[in-house]
């Protein structure tokens, strides 16, 4: 195993964040953590990078779509940036790592978008390599409902990334999508830099069923649940950061994290 640094996508304390953004970053550094996820940076770098810098946090990573050319919620339309511009705002933050969140289902029935999707983000890769910036993806679940040819959408598409392109593995996704974790992070070996550290239940996939409501999923502290996390952990051997998540906690999110932080600091990542 490698030896990752412990982090948080800030999604999960996205409602604190928006009533207290100092307090809610200082709670999380009083947990030990130095480093966070950002997301929603796009357009907000700089007052970001003064509240993670007055914390004393700093973002390695982060979240921001520049793989569609409009992203869809229900019935209402949001144009994404143009990649430089999210380029721009993510050196700003400091993100040496820049991840896309999600690309729609409907682009991994096919296998034509699969691979334009991975032209995309190769393409991405060689606009952000002079800053100094990798590129990545986070997947959910959809990325493993259809193959080609006996393989997984998802490992079609790796298949077709350069060698400079980074993954982020969320763990619970992956494995709600039927997937053996621990052999799947073995197949990604190195270019895999970031897990999603999230644990629960693993039922019914609300992509396939399409009753999504996070808070029907059950999310527990990591180790708590269903996932193979301590054997992904063990098969992952180039991770750079392991990032505590919840989409939806039912107790005190604080508290759930920072029960995924001694997790992961009892299995010697800080």
């Amino acid at each position: 195993m490698s030896s990752p640094q412990s982090s948080v996508q800030l999604y999960s304390v996205r409602e604190p964040l928006e009533t207290d953004l100092g307090g809610t970053l200082e709670r999380l550094a009083e947990m030990g953590l130095r480093n966070v996820e950002a997301f929603g940076f796009v357009g907000r770098a700089a007052e970001l990078r003064a509240a993670f810098d007055a914390a004393g946090l700093r973002a390695p990573s982060g979240h921001a779509a520049f793989l569609s050319d409009q992203l869809r919620f229900g019935d209402k339309t949001i144009e994404v940036p143009p990649l430089e511009s999210v380029l721009d705002d993510a050196e700003a933050l400091g993100v040496e790592l820049l991840i896309d969140p999600m690309v729609g289902p409907d682009r991994w029935a096919s296998r034509d978008e699969v691979l334009r999707t991975a032209e995309r983000l190769n393409a991405a890769a060689e606009a952000a390599a002079g800053r100094g910036i990798r590129v990545g993806y986070h997947n959910h679940s959809q990325e493993f409902h259809h193959s080609f040819d006996g393989v997984a959408a998802y490992e079609v598409f790796v298949s077709q990334l350069r060698d400079d392109v980074a993954l982020e593995l969320d763990a619970y996704w992956a494995q709600v999508g039927g997937q053996d974790v621990p052999a799947l992070v073995g197949r990604l070996g190195s270019r895999l830099k970031a897990l999603h550290v999230k644990d629960g239940p693993v039922g019914a996939d609300p992509f396939r069923t399409g009753a999504f409501d996070a808070a029907d999923l059950g999310q527990v502290p990591a180790g708590a649940g269903q996932v193979a996390l301590d054997e992904a952990l063990a098969a992952a051997t180039s991770l750079e950061l392991a990032v505590v998540e919840f989409d939806h906690y039912a107790g005190d999110i604080f508290e759930g994290i920072e029960a995924g932080v001694r997790y992961l600091a009892d299995r010697g990542i800080r």
